[in-house]
């Protein structure tokens, strides 16, 4: 038997085609997938007391992920959720961490990036995109000034050009830079950025100010 057999993974997505890929890989490695094409479909059926994670997708006709998130935290489901995306931008990044979201992963996903990520998920109901956060601070301390300056702004939102006016650098420079950085702090992607620096409590997940 599996050593998933008694695990379960709720996907929600109105992309049906996204939604038959996803499944079948769930179940490849022996997962329990159960899709819905609808947020309010995957309310109406999900079980809170499984040991299940939620796969779910933040842009879909009428109640959107983010609403699903919501409407989860008023129902006192605690299941974890992770969030895809093919437009990931900082905002809706930090309201789906503010909102308890375990992880966040941008479309088109790596499998085995997303396999790993709801592996961490059904390992314990709480679990953080970065939970290394030591590994993720030493990172942090050994950008130099420049890059820490251009990575700040860039996960309260800023685009290049707004971060090269704010430096009085070149929007080429901004974008060197910021190539460093993600290579540095060893993100993949924005919102995995975004995530690193609200688990080291340098911005507040609430106003995107720094604190």
């Amino acid at each position: 038997m599996s050593e998933y057999a008694q695990q379960r993974v709720y996907v929600v997505d109105d992309d049906q085609g996204m939604l038959d890929s996803t499944v079948w890989l769930f179940e490849s490695i022996g997962l329990q997938a159960q899709p819905f094409t609808s947020g309010q479909a995957f309310l109406d059926a999900c079980d809170a007391a499984a040991p299940a994670c939620v796969l779910l997708d933040v842009r879909m006709p009428g109640m959107g992920g983010l609403a699903v998130q919501e409407a989860m935290r008023e129902r006192g489901i605690e299941l974890p959720v992770i969030f895809v995306s093919a437009h990931a931008d900082v905002p809706i990044v930090v309201r789906a961490f503010r909102g308890g979201a375990v992880d966040f992963i941008e479309k088109p996903y790596n499998e085995q990036l997303l396999l790993d990520s709801v592996q961490r998920a059904l390992s314990q109901r709480r679990v953080f995109i970065h939970p290394q956060i030591p590994a993720v601070q030493a990172r942090f301390e050994s950008l130099t000034p420049r890059e820490s300056d251009i990575l700040l702004p860039l996960v309260q939102g800023f685009n290049n050009r707004e971060i090269a006016e704010q430096l009085g650098i070149s929007v080429k420079t901004v974008d060197l830079y910021r190539s460093r950085v993600m290579k540095r702090m060893q993100a993949d992607s924005l919102p995995a950025l975004v995530g690193m620096v609200i688990g080291l409590g340098l911005i507040d997940p609430f106003t995107q100010r720094l604190i």
